[in-house]
C-alpha cells in the first residue's frame, strides 16, 4: 500500500510552515519529520505551550510517506558509508544542504517490515513509552515485531501510533438514493446497479483483501488456493469497476461519474467536509486498518537521557486524552485512544462519525495488512495481473 495518502489538502501545510521554518533556525530540542496534515496545527501549538520550556519542538512536514521512507533509507546509507567521522553520520546532503537526522519520523504500519529488515529504524526502549500500557491492546500486536519484521507477541516495539484509519466505501448519496438503497458492506459493490459505476484502489492487497472479506475470509489469507471462489468473485468485481486508482478516485465520485468508491478514511473525511453529497460507510463485515506511527531513525546516534526524556514527553503528549480528542476532532483520522473512550466523552461530531468511532463489533471484525510470506505475495500478484489484464 505504498501510495496511500497522496491526496493531501494544502491548508495545514501553510499552518505548519512557521514550525518548519523554526527547524532551519534551530536544531536544539526534538526534531520530528511529520507526514503533512497528519496532525492538526492546534496539537503542535498545545505541546509547545505545555512543554515549551522543556522541549523545543522542531517539525518538518513531508508530503508523502514515501518521501519519509526514502529519507530513512538515505540517512542510513550515509551513516553506513565508509570513512565517516564521528558526528558526521547524522548528516545527509538532501535538497542542496546537509540536514540532521530527525529524532522521530512518521511511518505507516505497512512499512514496518521493510524498515526493520533494512535497518533504517530502531526499536523503542521501555523508558520512552511509559504510557504504552494505556493504549488499547488491539494496537499492540501489529507493532511488536521480531528482527525480520514479522509480528511477534514477545518482540520489540517498533512504532508508537498517533492516529489510525480504515479502508471504507464512499458513495454519492443523491445517485444511490434514487435507486432506493445505500451501501452497508463490501457485498454491495457487486450489485448490478453499480456496473461500471465504482472505483477501487489500485492495490492487490486492498482489492483482493476486500473480496476475501466479502467471502468471509481474511485480508491476510496466506494461501489463496484455499478460497476457490475468489477468482470468479474478483472477475465479477472487475466488471463493476470504472476506475482503478489509489490517487485519483475522488474526483469522479464528486462529479457523479462513479457512484461509489473504495478509499482510505482520511481522504473520505476530508472530502465530506467539502462535499455534503458524499457519504461514507465503515463496512459491516470489517475492513483493513492502518496506523500512522512515530519511529526512531536508526541513523540517529544513541540518545542521551535528556533526549530520551524529550522524546518520551512528545509521545506521551500524543497519548493524552485531550490530545486524542483534538487529533480526532480537528484532523482526518482518529487517535488510537478513541475506541476505548465512551461516546459521551467525545464531541458529538466525532462520536457520530462511523469512520472515526465505528461500533466496536465492526472494529473487532477488522484487521491490519500483515506481512505475507513470499509464496503468498507471488500468489496475490499473479492473481492481480490476471484480473487486471482480463476483458470486462
Amino acid at each position: 500500500m505504498p501510495s496511500r495518502r497522496r491526496f493531501l489538502a494544502g491548508t495545514s501545510a501553510l499552518a505548519l510552515a512557521p514550525l518548519a521554518a523554526s527547524c532551519s533556525r534551530s536544531r536544539s530540542g526534538l526534531d520530528v519529520r511529520l507526514l503533512q496534515d497528519s496532525l492538526p496545527p492546534q496539537v503542535l501549538a498545545a505541546f509547545r505551550q505545555q512543554h515549551g520550556n522543556d522541549t523545543a519542538l522542531n517539525v518538518t512536514p513531508e508530503p508523502q510517506l514515501r518521501t519519509i521512507w526514502e529519507r530513512l533509507q538515505a540517512w542510513q546509507a550515509q551513516a553506513d558509508s565508509a570513512g565517516q567521522q564521528a558526528g558526521i553520520g547524522a548528516l545527509w546532503p538532501f535538497g542542496g544542504g546537509a540536514e540532521a537526522v530527525a529524532d522521530l519520523a512518521t511511518l505507516g504500519d505497512y512499512w514496518l517490515q521493510p524498515a526493520i529488515q533494512q535497518g533504517t529504524i530502531r526499536a523503542f526502549e521501555a523508558a520512552e513509552l511509559q504510557d504504552w500500557a494505556q493504549l488499547p491492546a488491539r494496537w499492540h500486536a501489529p507493532l511488536r515485531r521480531d528482527a525480520q519484521g514479522q509480528p511477534d507477541e514477545g518482540g520489540a516495539i517498533w512504532g508508537a501510533p498517533y492516529r489510525w484509519g480504515a479502508t471504507a466505501i464512499a458513495y454519492h448519496r443523491d445517485r444511490l438514493d434514487a435507486l432506493g438503497w445505500r451501501p452497508r458492506d463490501w457485498t454491495d459493490l457487486w450489485r448490478p446497479e453499480l456496473r461500471d459505476r465504482i472505483s477501487v484502489l489500485d492495490s492487490a492487497r486492498e482489492t483482493i483483501g476486500l473480496t476475501l472479506k466479502a467471502l468471509g475470509a481474511s485480508y491476510n489469507t496466506g494461501d489463496l488456493s484455499q478460497v476457490p471462489q475468489l477468482e470468479g468473485k474478483l472477475q465479477a468485481l472487475h466488471r463493476q469497476v470504472k476506475f482503478y486508482s489509489s490517487n485519483h478516485y475522488l474526483q469522479p465520485l464528486i462529479l457523479g461519474d462513479t457512484w461509489a468508491a473504495v478509499g482510505w478514511s482520511h481522504d473520505l473525511l476530508a472530502l465530506r467536509r467539502r462535499y455534503p453529497q458524499i457519504e461514507a460507510v465503515f463496512p459491516q463485515s470489517g475492513t483493513a486498518l492502518w496506523l500512522d506511527l512515530w519511529v526512531k531513525p536508526a541513523a540517529k546516534e544513541s540518545l542521551s537521557q535528556e533526549a530520551r526524556s524529550r522524546l518520551g514527553n512528545w509521545i506521551g503528549f500524543c497519548w493524552q486524552l485531550q490530545t486524542a480528542r483534538q487529533i480526532s476532532q480537528l484532523g482526518n483520522a482518529a487517535s488510537p485512544l478513541l475506541p476505548a473512550m465512551a461516546a459521551e466523552r467525545l464531541p458529538s461530531e466525532v462520536a457520530q462519525e462511523p469512520l472515526l468511532h465505528p461500533p466496536q463489533p465492526l472494529l473487532d471484525r477488522s484487521e491490519f495488512l500483515l506481512p505475507l510470506p513470499t509464496p503468498a505475495r507471488q500468489q496475490y500478484q499473479a492473481l492481480w495481473r490476471r484480473i487486471r489484464q482480463s476483458a470486462r
